[in-house]
């Protein structure tokens, strides 16, 4: 398999499904596209994946262009990716949809940047719901499930909301300030404690 990804820095849907392709043990090709230099950029993707966009997996004839498809498409192989329990694994699912097309105010304020010194930053009302609903979310499901991860074992759904917790260190937030937190603090550095995030962390920096 090859799994083609964006700058390691700043791409939050690179970091997803290659954690993912990680926890599996798979062998992989990393094919790495630097984001942001424009027409060199451009041209770099084109050659790789049909939406102009990363993360793509190639799997001999097969193509997946979407993160979260990559996920289902690697737990097809490999269901220890998500919860074994029915109803677990669609709590699990659901999580991983909402991230995977929520927060928007969240990314647009707090993007991913493993480079950057935390800092403390001022946050719109908008971006205060979407932290409210990660913190009650969380705190759902840890307490549902027991931890250590958000529905018992890692799955994909800890993949998908990875980049949330490397956001907290970043800006400085702290998730008391959005309701009952619980342990959501120690989540989110579980989170950042996981050998799989710390390798993606150390290429990145």
């Amino acid at each position: 398999m090859e799994l083609v990804i964006g700058t390691k820095k700043w791409s939050t849907w690179s970091m997803r499904p290659w954690l993912a392709l990680k926890h599996t043990g798979a062998p992989f090709q990393e094919t790495l596209i630097e984001l942001r230099r424009d027409g060199e950029t451009a041209d770099g993707l084109a050659a790789h994946s049909p939406s102009g966009l990363v993360p793509v997996l190639k799997d001999h004839d097969v193509l997946v262009w979407d993160s979260l498809a990559i996920c289902e498409y690697l737990a097809e192989t490999h269901p220890a990716l998500w919860p074994s329990d029915a109803s677990a694994r669609a709590r699990a699912r659901a999580a991983a949809a909402e991230m995977h097309s929520g927060f928007a105010s969240l990314r647009g304020e707090c993007p991913m940047d493993l480079t950057a010194e935390p800092r403390a930053v001022g946050l719109s009302e908008a971006t205060y719901r979407d932290l409210r609903r990660i913190v009650s979310l969380w705190g759902e499901l840890l307490a549902r499930h027991g931890g250590p991860f958000l529905c018992g074992q890692w799955s994909i759904a800890d993949a998908f909301y990875t980049p949330v917790a490397t956001r907290l260190r970043t800006y400085g937030v702290k998730l008391s300030d959005f309701g009952d937190a619980g342990p959501c603090g120690e989540y989110a550095q579980r989170l950042l404690g996981t050998p799989e995030f710390k390798a993606w962390e150390a290429d990145a920096r």
